[in-house]
């Protein structure tokens, strides 16, 4: 039985438990709100959230391990976080780009230090970063701000007119940002390594290199200067971890193993929800009949649904007149076939890369060096993603993946015990839905090894250093995390979803046509990663609309 206050209703149910739905649920209790959230799986987190359970005397996380848009935003300093807990690594480079030559490139969060590195290799190209780095800030910058903020087509248009960079730039610029992020790299640096680092850093937001309007995404790389990769020490989950003990704190309730069966709605009016007992892994993302079992009716005056937007319109308010019209647009959206998969392993060593064997101790678990610290980018240079996304389209995994490989042992040692690391990579690009009837129990080990021996072509005592592997493709992303078709994104990051158009304009706001239901997470504004804007935002909405 859920406690409710003396009128038997909450001010607010909240249906899931991901990062942002907890940071919603963390403004609306310090703002004295009654609040309860309710989430299918055994742990809060959604993905963000690390286990203890999968190898013993290992820390993995299941989901997101870095953390840099948030550090982007006042969410962390708002709501005190550190008073719960939660403590940040700062991960200096933040980026390290091996050569198969042995030569390498390193990006700092100082600008000067990365254009040394830069210029090892092409000296025309650090001068070229420079100013991409000045022209690109306050174009990012004005980019940050509109995702700070619920999305309305004025303030966009207005907060963009006003940066520097289209003061400056002009028609030109305005050009340059609606088209592609490969268009915008190769019209700006020469030497192809370069152009490889920065474009895998802008593919793993979703969009291929050539899309129109995603030009914006290699500039986005200008603010990790500012916040730089952060890791939260005992794993991603600490930020999941301290949200809960916030809201406890401040009487709010999270309830795991709490599936909701459906969004009440009486007289077109969110009026709760109904909610079931015990983790259902099998339960349907999106659509389908409600499962039997025992139910709760949690009475409430406001519902904030932070699940996938095809599981809030397709199942929780399948039967809602109200409904109705919004959930056949719903499903007309690009959710995507996938993205990628992930590999977390626990490994004898840290990967030993070639022209840097000097700072590690041959045949032993070597010292972390600076390549160690960040996001080790490990790809063929440019044009490299085509291929790679051309495989992705027939329905086949990438037969060359891109991989970023994380070995956040070599700077949080709490991971892994004394003598042994962890080794994450994720590669792109792997469906969902495999073609010619390939089914992905049969190849799983197949893709992991490749991705493993794409890692090797780098590091060649890998994957011989490799104990233990634990395999997260598409289909187990969305068992595991509630991921629907696997898309860490929720839905395609193209520039018609983006903004004023995520999900939808009628829903952009974080508002729906039923009153007192609101909408945050992944699907609606600004997107996927561990960023924390749209809860933030929609907090503020939902006290708005509550009043």
């Amino acid at each position: 039985m859920v406690p409710s206050a003396g009128n038997g209703i909450l001010d607010v149910a909240v249906v899931g438990a991901g990062h942002n739905a907890l940071i919603a649920a963390a403004y609306l209790v310090r703002a004295g709100k009654r609040v309860a959230v309710f989430e299918r799986a055994a742990r809060a987190g959604g993905a963000v959230q690390t286990r203890n359970d999968i190898f013993p005397g290992y820390r993995i996380d299941v989901g997101s391990s870095a953390h840099i848009l948030i550090h982007l935003t006042p969410v962390l300093e708002e709501l005190e976080l550190a008073r719960y807990g939660l403590r940040y690594i700062d991960c200096d480079p933040w980026s390290f780009y091996p050569l198969e030559d042995g030569r390498s490139l390193f990006f700092w969060k100082d600008i000067d230090r990365t254009c040394e590195s830069i210029a090892a290799i092409s000296p025309r190209d650090a001068d070229a970063y420079r100013r991409f780095c000045a022209e690109w800030r306050p174009i990012s910058r004005a980019v940050l701000q509109t995702f700070l903020n619920p999305p309305k087509p004025g303030k966009v248009a207005w907060t963009m007119a006003r940066s520097g960079g289209f003061a400056r730039g002009g028609l030109p610029k305005l050009q340059q940002i609606l088209g592609s992020y490969r268009a915008l790299l190769n019209s700006t640096f020469e030497h192809p390594a370069v152009r490889a680092a920065i474009e895998w850093i802008a593919a793993q937001s979703g969009p291929p290199p050539g899309e129109l309007g995603s030009a914006p995404l290699a500039g986005w790389q200008v603010l990790y200067h500012e916040s730089g990769v952060k890791r939260a020490v005992g794993g991603s989950g600490a930020l999941s971890e301290a949200l809960v003990r916030l809201i406890e704190d401040h009487g709010g309730e999270v309830h795991t193993g709490r599936p909701v069966r459906r969004i009440l709605v009486e007289r077109g009016r969110a009026a709760g929800l109904e909610v079931g007992e015990g983790v259902e892994p099998g339960l349907p993302l999106a659509a389908g009949p409600t499962p039997p079992g025992r139910t709760e009716i949690v009475r409430a005056g406001g519902v904030l649904a932070g699940c996938h937007i095809a599981t809030t319109f397709g199942r929780l308010l399948s039967g809602v007149p109200e409904a109705a019209p919004m959930r056949e647009r719903v499903g007309q959206l690009r959710i995507g076939n996938g993205f990628g998969m992930i590999l977390r392993c626990t490994t004898s060593e840290l990967p030993h890369y070639a022209g840097w064997e000097g700072s590690q101790a041959e045949g032993g678990s070597g010292a972390p060096g600076p390549m160690h610290q960040g996001l080790q980018l490990l790809c063929s240079p440019a044009p490299f993603l085509d291929d790679a996304y051309a495989d992705f389209l027939r329905g086949e995994p990438a037969r060359e993946p891109a991989v970023v490989a994380m070995t956040w042992s070599a700077v949080d040692p709490s991971l892994a015990p004394a003598g042994k690391h962890l080794l994450f990579a994720w590669a792109q690009y792997h469906p969902y839905a495999l073609a010619n009837g390939q089914s992905w129990s049969a190849i799983r080990e197949r893709e992991a090894e490749r991705i493993l021996g794409t890692v090797g072509r780098f590091a060649p005592n890998v994957p011989t250093c490799v104990e233990q592997m634990h395999i997260q493709t598409p289909p187990d992303l969305e068992r595991e995390i509630g991921l629907f078709n696997g898309n860490v994104m929720h839905l395609e990051m193209s520039l018609d979803q983006m903004f004023f158009f995520r999900p939808l304009p009628e829903l952009s706001g974080y508002t729906t046509p039923i009153h007192g239901l609101f909408l945050t997470g992944a699907s609606t504004h600004p997107g996927g990663g561990v960023f924390g804007a749209s809860g933030r935002s929609a907090a503020g909405v939902v006290l708005k609309g509550l009043r």
